[in-house]
């Protein structure tokens, strides 16, 4: 399994929005193949921080993920959402 981590910094005037469109989006990334789990975090004391975490049977289904027209609608749409450079890490889970 590979667990998925990416740390995105939005604008303080975009969260919001970024929150509310990941929730019309988020049944979409859990039906991809090999999707296991999907989960998102804020940051305690900088709500402008999230974290995506989700989990993958492995990785070549997080490549198709990554490599679908889902993915390129999407993908666009959130990085114009960004104040910072996202940040990501794909693990083994051991």
């Amino acid at each position: 399994m590979i667990l998925r981590l990416v740390k995105m910094t939005f604008k303080p005037e975009e969260t919001a929005s970024f929150l509310t469109y990941f929730n019309t989006i988020k049944y979409k990334i859990e039906e991809m193949d090999g999707m296991i789990n999907l989960k998102l975090y804020q940051d305690e004391t900088n709500p402008n921080i999230i974290f995506t975490h989700s989990t993958w049977l492995n990785s070549s289904c997080l490549d198709v993920y990554r490599k679908s027209d889902f993915f390129e609608e999407v993908w666009p749409k959130t990085k114009a959402m960004f104040a910072d450079k996202p940040m990501a890490w794909s693990l083994k889970l051991k």
